[in-house]
């Protein structure tokens, strides 16, 4: 018997190979019953909360996306009616690194974090949970035009430069997340958690693309409004999924500001409900911002610009050469020309440190090189075989001999007559001019077949551990209760005796105030 797979199988399967790695099941009946409560509680508030404040997409879209009202949604239920808006769902363990995160997103895929939110943090929490990444996230797809939208702007993030200290302010505010979420936390582990994240981010030695781009998307995505400054609508799912930021943000205490590319030059703080928002006109409000951004970054505007961005990120990016050909590494050195060779480009000579990777139309062309890779810029030509002397109109003048299609040995050189250091082995590329820089490899794929973690499998461990302690650490007498009540809710006939003993039993576990919440409720429907 053919087995059919899932819809949610059907969306993994779709994903390319270094993604899958970080998708986790989503383990259903790992779910608490007071987790299921959690859920009820939020989704039953926001939808009474939301009726008039949020974007009209949202109440709708709830339906359209497979989420419900009275208990944790299903992957595959989310992704049957995704598939349809062009959409999918995967499971991810908390926060997962930049660079996934938005490729999923340029390719249509949320990434669900499998975790919920404890009862202590029902109002607002800065972990990623399936409260906010489905029922914040998923709704407003149902709104094409900010659907497209939302994929556009991953695929503006993935091609933004991050920095090397970009990595650590990523791993500090996951690893806040965990200690906050993780019910045996001391109050020392939360203190060097913080210290932690504020460490990182004064680490930062500039403001990169990458961060940038973060902040275009929490402006928006995360905590957006939209509509008439006075009187704005909730789109942002940071908003949309909290108890407490879906009520404060429409209240004085929030200033509300005209979206515009300030909001890229403008910090934020997980940790605490945002004091400053931005509003959108309309959704084509949020692609007039978008692109403006966009043209600022070197993936768009290349040359020196480009080539600066990705020297000072310390990171691996890759450049676009005019005859199409995409090299991967490090930008380490670039040396000026005397004069533009062609508007925006100024640079005589880039430097690119190992292993290199060479790609077109993103895809690896052969192993990578483990050495060094030099790009002369201006019209020149090479021999097939043998010693050459290039005299470029940059000033620059290179001498070598030319074993393979792009390796040099004995490579020697000068600019204006002033020496250049340079590794005598190398590969070497001529090139007119320089269309892009971008972020990350030019074919992530074949870069983390040669160079992934595999440790990256094991990422969410923390999440994972805090998960099985907020389990643990819920009583089964509790756990029990919490089952009855929603049975004797399920069953639709109201039992007063059972229902008087369930209350007198939840009187001996004072802060279940959730289960008194769930009780108080049953008594008022009786």
């Amino acid at each position: 018997m053919l087995l059919v797979p899932s819809p949610t199988r059907r969306a993994i399967e779709r994903l390319p190979a270094h993604l899958r790695r970080y998708v986790a099941n989503q383990d259903y009946e790992a779910y608490t019953p007071r987790d299921q409560a959690v859920w009820r509680h939020i989704l039953r508030q926001l939808t009474q909360r939301l009726m008039d404040t949020a974007h009209a997409s949202y109440l709708s879209g709830l339906a359209a996306t497979g989420i419900g009202l009275e208990r944790i949604p299903s992957l595959d239920e989310m992704n049957e009616r995704l598939e349809a808006l062009g959409w999918s769902a995967v499971g991810v363990l908390g926060f997962i690194p930049p660079a996934v995160f938005t490729e999923l997103q340029s390719l249509g895929v949320l990434a669900i974090a499998a975790d919920i939110r404890s009862h202590e943090h029902i109002e607002y929490t800065p972990a990623p949970d399936i409260v906010h990444e489905s029922a914040g996230h998923a709704p407003i797809l149902a709104d094409r035009r900010y659907a497209d939208y939302l994929k556009r702007c991953g695929q503006v993030g993935f091609r933004a430069i991050a920095s090397v200290e970009d990595q650590a302010v990523y791993e500090a505010i996951r690893n806040l997340s965990v200690v906050k979420e993780d019910p045996v936390a001391t109050a020392a582990e939360l203190q060097l958690a913080e210290e932690r994240l504020r460490a990182a981010s004064a680490s930062r030695r500039y403001v990169s693309e990458s961060t940038k781009a973060s902040r275009l998307y929490w402006w928006t995505a995360e905590y957006g409004l939209v509509g008439d400054l006075q009187r704005p609508k909730l789109y942002g799912a940071g908003l949309l999924s909290s108890l407490g930021e879906a009520s404060h943000c429409l209240t004085r205490e929030v200033q509300k500001v005209p979206l515009g590319l300030i909001c890229t030059e403008t910090e934020y703080d997980i940790t605490r409900m945002q004091p400053q928002l931005f509003v959108a006109r309309d959704f084509d409000h949020l692609f007039e911002v978008l692109e403006a951004f966009e043209a600022t970054l070197g993936w768009r505007r290349g040359g020196d610009h480009g080539l600066e961005e990705a020297r000072r990120a310390r990171t691996v990016n890759h450049l676009v050469l005019q005859d199409g050909l995409e090299l991967t590494g490090k930008v380490v050195a670039r040396v000026p020309a005397r004069h533009a060779l062609v508007p925006g480009l100024a640079t005589a000579v880039a430097r690119l440190e190992g292993p290199i990777q060479i790609a077109k139309k993103g895809k690896a062309l052969g192993r990578p090189w483990p050495g060094e890779a030099l790009v002369a810029f201006g019209e020149g030509s090479l021999p097939q075989r043998g010693a050459f002397s290039l005299d470029l109109p940059s000033g620059l003048f290179l001498t070598g001999f030319r074993v393979g299609e792009h390796e040099v040995i004995n490579l020697r050189g000068h600019q204006d007559g002033r020496p250049l250091d340079l590794p005598s082995w190398a590969l070497l590329f001529l090139s007119a001019g320089l269309p892009s820089v971008a972020g990350g490899p030019a074919d992530p794929g074949a870069w983390d077949e040669w160079f992934g973690d595999p440790s990256a499998l094991a990422e969410g461990e923390a999440e994972t551990q805090a998960r099985e302690r907020k389990a643990s650490a819920l009583p089964g007498e509790v756990a029990l209760l919490y089952r009855e009540v929603r049975a004797l809710r399920e069953a639709g006939t109201f039992d007063s005796e059972r229902l008087e003993a369930l209350k007198a039993k939840a009187l001996l576990h004072p802060s279940e105030w959730l289960l008194q919440a769930e009780l108080d409720e049953l008594e008022a429907l009786r």
